[in-house]
């Protein structure tokens, strides 16, 4: 197991015209999204089929998943959306959801 990764980046990854912007120093990670949409677009996957047989109740989930690798690797993986912080992983025992992750997510239910 690591003891902690130190990572030093500046990115910009282009999707479909909008820019997600990733930066890095130390044990810190930011990934800025530039709006609710794209968020919405990059987390959707692949279309579901509907023969595909229901998760099962004990299936874990993703985001605690990812909670604990960012614990295990010792970084701080920050998700931003249009600046403003949506969840926090690697701070503790599971990741912290804030409330502009909930109003942005509720607000995107009303937008074409």
């Amino acid at each position: 197991m690591a003891s902690g990764l130190e990572i030093e980046a500046q990115l910009v990854i282009s999707l479909d015209g909008d820019d997600v912007q990733v930066a890095a120093s130390g044990t810190y990670l930011i990934i800025n999204v530039p709006s609710q949409r794209v968020l919405d677009k990059l987390t959707s996957g692949p279309p579901k089929d509907p023969n595909a047989p229901p998760k099962p109740k004990n299936a874990p989930d993703p985001l605690q998943q990812l909670n604990d690798l960012a614990l295990r690797l010792g970084l701080v993986l920050d998700l931003r959306v249009a600046g403003k912080t949506y969840v926090t992983f690697g701070t503790g025992r599971s990741p912290k959801i804030t409330l502009n992750a909930v109003l942005g997510k509720i607000g995107s239910f009303f937008k074409s």
